[in-house]
């Protein structure tokens, strides 16, 4: 199958952001100390959004020090294929052949990590497109085959791995999740989650579409009334032991995204969601120099 027009689409950009953007010599310096002869430093805030239209899914946020990926999945035939539409299916792009088996491989090779020497997780979200119910019990069935690798909650215990599964989209996938006993996968929740009974052992994330909740787009100031609101959310989150990650945030290369970035990090936002893998790797380099 030819690659998908969204595909191109997000090589096109990638390849004109770095002939256009390209790094001030700062960044560049900043970006050399980063690296190391293992690769480059993790950056725990880096979310690559839609990882799987990258020309290498996976090995090119991780390339950029990502430390969580997002893949699109279909229960096709009782296979989940990695895909944004339904018609850009290929049964070639497995959720195991693009992101499994490589970090499974990885974390062999370094040692029980997906980074060598980091030692936390690698948040492998996964975004059930459609059949909630029966996608994510094939994906049980997958995981527990890589347990080895993954976080787990057991008997009301959660024990770290290198990679955690948090499962997101079609909102069917979380009744047979609430009810395992034993699972290797979390739930990704919603605005709506905060301060109910879902604990953070199963929903150790929470997401929100920043459109609908925000106004500001990253031009003039940010409203006093919407900053608030977002230190609100985090807060809340954080007090229960939940991280926090929006999607939809200005994502073209300019002051306006840095801007809303430059908000998110000081709210205390976990994520931040990005196509541009080496535009994101770039300010948070910066910001940490």
């Amino acid at each position: 199958m030819a690659l998908t027009t969204r595909r191109r689409a997000v090589s096109t950009l990638a390849a004109a952001l770095a002939g256009a953007v390209a790094a001030p010599a700062y960044a560049q310096a900043a970006s050399r100390t980063e690296r190391g002869d293992d690769g480059p430093r993790p950056l725990r805030q880096a979310h690559a959004h839609n990882d799987y239209l990258h020309p290498r899914p996976l090995l090119d946020a991780l390339s950029h020090g990502f430390t969580s990926v997002e893949a699109d999945v279909f229960l096709v035939d009782g296979e989940l294929l990695v895909a944004h539409e339904a018609t850009e299916l290929d049964p070639a792009r497995t959720l195991r052949g693009l992101y499994l088996d490589p970090l499974l491989a990885r974390v062999r090779a370094n040692h029980g990590s997906v980074h060598q020497g980091y030692h936390r997780p690698v948040q492998l979200l996964i975004d059930i497109k459609a059949d909630g119910v029966a996608a994510y019990a094939e994906l049980h069935r997958q995981l527990t085959r890589y347990r080895s690798m993954l976080s787990r909650y057991a008997n009301g215990s959660v024990r770290a791995g290198a990679v955690t599964p948090v499962i997101s989209g079609d909102r069917a996938a979380r009744a047979p999740m609430e009810a395992q006993r034993v699972r290797y996968a979390f739930y990704d929740g919603r605005l709506e989650d905060l301060g109910t009974a879902a604990p953070a052992s199963f929903v150790p994330l929470i997401s929100g579409n920043w459109t609908q909740s925000f106004s500001w787009q990253g031009v003039g100031a940010f409203p006093a009334a919407e900053r608030a609101e977002l230190r609100r959310v985090v807060d809340a989150a954080h007090a229960h032991g939940q991280r926090v990650r929006f999607w939809s945030t200005p994502d073209l290369p300019g002051p306006a995204r840095d801007a809303v970035w430059t908000e998110l990090l000081a709210a205390g936002v976990d994520h931040l969601n990005s196509d541009d893998l080496a535009g994101l790797e770039r300010f948070l380099r910066r910001h940490r120099s």
